[in-house]
């Protein structure tokens, strides 16, 4: 006799395959540092970017506070007040 009627009817894989399912269909949830920022009005966000050294050199030359000057410049590339 197969075991599996005794046990209700389900094999391991269609009760892990149901355990799955019900898992990742859930609407995912925000991360709670996205959130956090997302509540802090004027947070930044850290990225990667990849530019040209001369122009990195240049907001640099005149020390701290380059990456603000570079946030400037692509807010008014964006054509948002800087």
């Amino acid at each position: 006799m197969n075991d599996r009627h005794r046990r209700g009817g389900t094999d391991p894989w269609a009760r892990a395959e149901a355990a799955f399912k019900a898992a990742t269909d859930k609407p995912a949830e925000p991360s709670p540092a996205k959130a956090a920022a997302a509540a802090i009005p004027g947070a930044k966000e850290q990225v990667t970017l990849r530019i040209d050294r001369d122009v990195l050199d240049f907001f640099q030359a005149e020390g701290a506070g380059w990456q603000d000057r570079i946030n400037a410049a692509l807010r008014l590339a964006a054509g948002q007040k800087a």
